[in-house]
């Protein structure tokens, strides 16, 4: 039995070598718009089940692992800048004011399935327009949802968090670890170097 992380995520797979977890990475094909959600806590979660069920249906004895993180203000989902302009202007949404990052996470083993999310307050400085431009030529947060990664530049434009940093980086990873270990997952019994 192997973990498979169906998410081609530098971030993601980072997060788990930091832990120690052994894991290849199968990258799922699935269209990410096609999916009717009544809130965003829905939305991560369908999503990150979609994507693990995609990979577990060729892998039925492995444990799939799926995720996927959004920015969310005033309710609205922020997916990832499309360009330049579209970074600034999220950025400029998000100066100065509280907004929520959810991460669902799913594993999926055969006919087992396990989803949940975790959802993380981040609140940004009041940025200036040259900060904004500054970060956006860094070309960090064109592949970010919210256009921004916490644990690159923008670090230094976050004012605070409340809840898991690794939900904001995306993929909480004491409730990824807490689901692996109810499949069985040999977490913190030896079988994981």
């Amino acid at each position: 039995m192997q973990l498979i992380l169906a998410s081609s995520s530098p971030r993601r797979q980072e997060l788990l070598r930091q832990i120690g977890i052994p894991f290849v990475v199968e990258a799922p094909d699935v269209d990410e718009h096609a999916v009717e959600a009544r809130s965003p806590a829905e939305l991560v979660e369908q999503l990150a089940l979609r994507k693990a069920r995609a990979v577990a249906a060729q892998h039925p004895a492995d444990i799939v692992l799926g995720a996927d993180t959004v920015v969310v203000v005033d309710g609205e989902v922020l997916g990832k800048p499309a360009d330049r302009t579209e970074a600034e202007a999220m950025l400029a949404r998000l100066s100065g004011r509280p907004h929520q990052v959810l991460t669902g996470v799913a594993v999926v083993r055969g006919g087992e399935e396990l989803v949940a999310h975790e959802e993380t307050v981040v609140r940004f400085a009041p940025l200036t327009r040259e900060q904004i431009q500054w970060y956006v030529e860094t070309g960090e947060p064109m592949d970010k949802a919210g256009a921004y990664g916490i644990q690159g530049r923008a670090a230094a434009l976050i004012a605070s968090i409340s809840g898991d940093y690794f939900n904001v980086v995306g993929l909480p990873l004491h409730r990824t670890v807490q689901m692996l270990t109810q499949f069985g997952y040999p977490i913190f019994t030896g079988g994981a170097r």
